[in-house]
């Protein structure tokens, strides 16, 4: 499927690469509490994309009891993890059918309650769920008068599509 659900994982995807370039050059030593709460929620944003994907998937919760990891991964294996579920999710968007979009997936949430989405509904929550906490750690920067990354659709658009900048003449 082409269109706008590519478009979002891509850019998603993107955003991803963006915050965690911003914070391998974050110094560790020095805001040791503001790193740890910003990679605490960069890893809830992963377990919750990991959930859902085993939801779309068939495979359930993936193997998690809860929305965070038991151990917190360090930036470099967060990376990676992030960078493979964001593979998983662009192929998935890319070949999936209108029928399917629409298809009802029930399943349980870690807290044991029973849900129903369907998969264009779950799709849309992982973008805008990634989204929010990525702006809550973008806050954290500006907190400590450090530039956040970009992360809005128009920008990524931009840079991938220069074309679409029109200029004045």
């Amino acid at each position: 499927m082409d269109g706008i659900l590519v478009s979002l994982f891509s850019y998603k995807a993107w955003a991803n690469v963006e915050m965690h370039a911003a914070l391998a050059k974050f110094d560790t030593q020095r805001y040791s509490d503001q790193f740890q709460a910003m990679l605490h929620t960069l890893d809830h944003v992963n377990v919750v994309d990991r959930i859902f994907k085993g939801h779309l998937s068939g495979a359930g919760a993936a193997g998690f009891a809860e929305t965070n990891s038991e151990k917190i991964p360090d930036l470099s294996a967060l990376r990676e993890i992030v960078s493979a579920t964001d593979s998983w999710y662009l192929d998935f968007v890319s070949g999936l059918s209108t029928e399917r979009l629409k298809q009802r997936v029930e399943f349980t949430f870690t807290d044991g309650d029973k849900g129903a989405m369907s998969c264009e509904e779950m799709l849309l929550h992982v973008i805008t769920h990634g989204g929010y906490h990525r702006g809550c750690v973008g806050q954290i920067l500006e907190d400590m008068g450090i530039s956040s990354p970009p992360d809005s659709l128009t920008k990524f658009l931009h840079r991938h599509e220069p074309e679409r900048r029109l200029h004045q003449e």
